[in-house]
């Protein structure tokens, strides 16, 4: 009995498996055809930006542009592929990348310098003489350049002299203990300050990537990732360094502050990738070194993807396979108007076009952010700063009411780093949240 059972029961098994197999193939089957219908519609319709944590108007005027410019659109021609130029750092990310990198070159030493090129270098094109008024010492004396540059040779004669990894043998756990590490580390970086704020962009970012001479290419990008990998496990911190009250030298004691950390920004790598996808070419506009962000801006593992020909930065000329502190010949400071001459020069030249969006935070975008008739949409990052930048922050803020804005605000919280979905930010060390600066 309990044979012809078991048998009736396997027969029965196989008669529900041949009905339950049948039918997941027929509802397959049957099914086929509207899922192809799905997915032309979808086309049909643009692609679809990811919600995330958009202003809710951002995200619609921004899914209007891809619906009217990408490839589901009736006009699309692939032979003249719209593009967008994107901003990097504080944009694209969360912090300054060149800023990071300097800081973490710091406090690892990574230089390639002898005591007599580091000594060149920074005082390299800047005047003689005092900073701005605010470039004080702890004794309310202003700070002058060869004042601070003589610390400087003193302590990284120390530095090279002792590091294991220029000409001593002391670990570098060891050698940031020393008072000549802690003066070199706050007043190198409050040069760094003093310079850009006194002398301005000109003169300042040049000067911060002369210190990558001697290193070829390779070795820069290995040190900037270290560098975004470091930051970008750090918490968002503004960290006030001083140096040795025991060791004042020429300059006296000085102060700097520099926030620490860095962020991903989930809603521009998801734009990236849906212009990409509906046939908008991406590109970077960086007052950076164009070596040091393509690392962030092309590695897969930061999410954004973008081709290494599609970064534009900051350059420096090479002699036998390694950087030299000379910036690049004919090529624009890419900043502010030098930003809008490399779109106009690599770009417009090229294409015959301008940018269809453009997206920026600070006043070294505002020239591309405006300057091109064929933009439709302009991004601002909210960091509700004054300036040139500022006035167009406002200009968005009242066009927030339009049907078809020309700028657009986008809100962050300077705590987490992250976006938030609505036109204000929060400020570091603030709680509530400010429309404009």
């Amino acid at each position: 009995m309990k044979s012809v059972k078991k048998t009736e029961d396997n027969t029965m098994l196989q008669k529900r498996r041949a009905l339950l197999t049948g039918g997941l193939v027929a509802g397959l089957a049957a099914t086929a055809l509207p899922s192809e219908l799905l997915a032309k519609d979808s086309k049909a319709a643009g692609l679809a930006l990811d919600r995330a944590k958009w202003g809710t108007r951002n995200h619609q005027q921004l899914q209007a542009l891809l619906a009217r410019n990408g490839n589901s659109s009736a006009g699309y021609n692939p032979k003249r592929r719209p593009y967008a130029v994107f901003d990097w750092d504080n944009t694209s990310i969360m912090n300054d990348t060149e800023e990071a990198l300097l800081m973490y070159q710091i406090n690892t030493l990574s230089f390639k310098l002898s005591p007599q090129e580091m000594g060149a270098i920074i005082r390299q094109n800047v005047p003689a003489g005092p900073f701005a008024a605010d470039f004080k010492n702890a004794a309310g004396k202003a700070v002058e350049l060869e004042a601070i540059c003589s610390d400087i040779d003193d302590d990284y004669q120390y530095l090279y002299d002792n590091y294991e990894k220029l000409k001593g043998s002391r670990k570098l756990e060891e050698i940031r203990e020393t008072a000549q590490f802690q003066d070199f580390r706050a007043k190198l970086y409050y040069l760094y300050e003093a310079v850009n704020e006194t002398y301005g962009v000109n003169v300042g970012y040049p000067w911060v990537i002369y210190f990558f001479t001697n290193m070829s290419v390779a070795e820069v990008q290995q040190l900037a990732e270290a560098s975004n990998d470091h930051n970008l496990g750090l918490g968002l911190v503004k960290t006030k360094y001083t140096s040795p009250a025991a060791q004042p030298g020429q300059a006296g004691v000085v102060s700097v502050t520099h926030f620490h950390g860095i962020r991903l920004c989930t809603e521009i790598a998801t734009l990236m990738n849906a212009f990409e996808q509906s046939g908008i070419d991406v590109y970077v506009s960086s007052a950076s070194l164009e070596d040091v962000v393509a690392v962030f801006a092309t590695t897969p593992k930061y999410g954004y993807n973008v081709k290494r020909e599609h970064v534009l930065g900051l350059r420096l000329e090479t002699a036998n396979g390694v950087f030299v502190n000379r910036y690049k010949t004919g090529w624009p400071l890419n900043w502010g108007p030098g930003k809008t001459e490399v779109i106009k020069k690599e770009l417009v030249a090229a294409k015959g076009y301008g940018p269809v969006f453009v997206a920026g935070d600070s006043d070294g975008d505002y020239d591309m952010l405006r300057d091109f008739a064929d933009t439709q949409l302009g991004m601002i990052v909210n960091r509700m700063k004054k300036g040139k930048i500022g006035d167009l922050s406002k200009l968005a803020a009242d066009q927030i009411p339009a049907k078809s804005p020309r700028f657009l605000l986008q809100g962050r919280n300077e705590l987490t780093g992250n976006w938030m979905p609505s036109e204000a930010s929060i400020k570091y060390g603030k709680t509530g949240e400010t429309l404009l600066g």
